[in-house]
């Protein structure tokens, strides 16, 4: 399975932004997805996942009521709504997937995508 994330930016406080993580293969929806997050000088840091049929979500407590994880099985992509983003929200976000599970620890994770840069500025 190949990730590339795409959608990252340089957005002010307050804004929203959908990041999109297009994933290769045949077999999309075996695969549990997840998005994590790593600031400057931090590690990396789990931010949401949702089951390979969409069906469960889960987000870490920072981000819960703000962003939103949903997927597209038709297009092999998933997605992270973020609003009312923050400063503390600038980070690099990455997606993976994870075979036949809904995991909130990275190593758990069998693939990884690049990485988008998301910058808020205050």
């Amino acid at each position: 399975v190949q990730l590339q994330a795409s959608g990252g930016g340089l957005v002010q406080a307050g804004d929203s932004l959908r990041l999109s993580c297009a994933a290769s293969g045949r077999t999309f929806s075996f695969y549990g997805m997840g998005w994590f997050r790593q600031a400057p000088g931090k590690d990396r840091e789990f931010v949401a996942t949702i089951s390979g049929n969409g069906g469960s979500t889960f987000y870490a407590d920072s981000v819960k009521g703000r962003f939103t994880i949903s997927r597209d099985n038709a297009k092999n992509t998933v997605y992270l709504q973020m609003n009312s983003l923050k400063p503390e929200d600038t980070a690099v976000y990455y997606c993976a997937a994870a075979f036949g599970g809904v995991y909130r620890t990275s190593n758990q994770y069998n693939y990884w995508g690049q990485g988008t840069l998301v910058t808020v500025s205050s």
